[in-house]
């Protein structure tokens, strides 16, 4: 099923959701293009899952409109469920079937003939890493291993975009790393994701768009570097020489487009007066000076304390 050729993979309009007298979103504009991996931050109770759930359909708009891939999810939540591919933060598994029966029944649901359900099964089971688990019994797999399937099981009907909520959620370091692989690997393949998650430190390499929201409101919405870029309040640079550091810092201070030096663990932290300079300043005063360098690079925040300069930390 081919959706209308729009550049916008999900595109939200003054979005809203009560329940009862709660506000779980309050006019909600998003925007994620197709072929992002989007992640989607917030504390818990700030609407990431109500959103999501809309999305998929599962939940209707008190007000508002949202688009997937050019369709209404209310008007249009037939097509839309053939679209996309939902993995919630806790789903059931039908742990005394095998792996291969568990993807076959989805598939089957999914109306994918018969004769063409075996190679899709083994094909979503390779992508997901699980072909040597095809015979096994869903109880019987890691937490980890059951986390796949549920990807694989979202990947059967082959969806263009992929909402998945909290897919690391509770996984070892290892599991999550092979989870955010993956997720890039279908990234690759030309998929859109939509990913929500507390793990902030995986979203800050694994994506290239976010967006954060607090009590069903959008703080903001664009590019990982440009969150971090909007809250730092100067450019800084790390810096580290072969000789004293001391001398470096008295030669980089005679420069006036260097607001201030510090002095920690051996190294030299530049503070520019211009976020617009590039630090070139600072390799063309200690490289003319004789220094020899050994690092520059720059200082950025984490999506961790950007997360916490922006929100206050309120729930609903």
């Amino acid at each position: 099923m081919t959706p209308p050729p729009e550049s916008s993979a999900v595109q939200t309009r003054n979005l809203g959701r009560t329940f009862g007298s709660m506000v779980a979103l309050g006019g909600l504009n998003l925007t994620v293009n197709r072929g992002d991996l989007f992640g989607f931050i917030g504390s818990n109770g700030a609407g990431k899952t109500t959103t999501l759930r809309i999305l998929a359909t599962f939940l209707t708009p008190s007000s508002g409109t949202a688009e997937v891939l050019g369709l209404d999810v209310v008007r249009d939540a037939d097509r839309v469920r053939h679209l996309i591919g939902y993995m919630p933060d806790f789903f059931g598994v039908y742990k005394d079937m095998e792996v291969t029966e568990y993807l076959d029944f989805f598939g089957a649901c999914y109306k994918i003939p018969a004769v063409q359900r075996e190679k899709t099964v083994n094909d979503v089971l390779e992508l997901v890493g699980l072909s040597e688990k095809k015979g096994s019994l869903i109880g019987a797999l890691s937490r980890g291993m059951q986390q796949r399937l549920g990807l694989a099981r979202v990947l059967i009907h082959d969806p263009q975009l992929l909402l998945l909520d909290e897919p690391a959620s509770g996984l070892d370091p290892r599991a999550r790393i092979e989870m955010m692989a993956i997720l890039q690997e279908l990234q690759r393949m030309g998929k859109t994701i939509i990913i929500s998650s507390h793990i902030l430190s995986e979203l800050q390499s694994l994506c290239n768009q976010c967006a954060i929201i607090e009590r069903g409101q959008l703080i903001y919405s664009g590019p990982i570097k440009g969150v971090k870029s909007g809250m730092s309040d100067a450019r800084a640079f790390w810096v580290r020489v072969a000789g004293a550091p001391d001398q470096a810092r008295e030669l980089l201070l005679q420069r006036p487009e260097i607001q201030g030096v510090e002095t920690t663990d051996g190294r030299l932290k530049v503070v520019l007066k211009n976020n617009d300079d590039d630090g070139g300043c600072i390799a063309e005063t200690l490289v003319g000076a004789g220094q020899r360098l050994l690092e520059l690079r720059e200082d950025e925040l984490g999506l961790e304390e950007v997360f916490l300069r922006v929100t206050k930390g309120d729930t609903q």
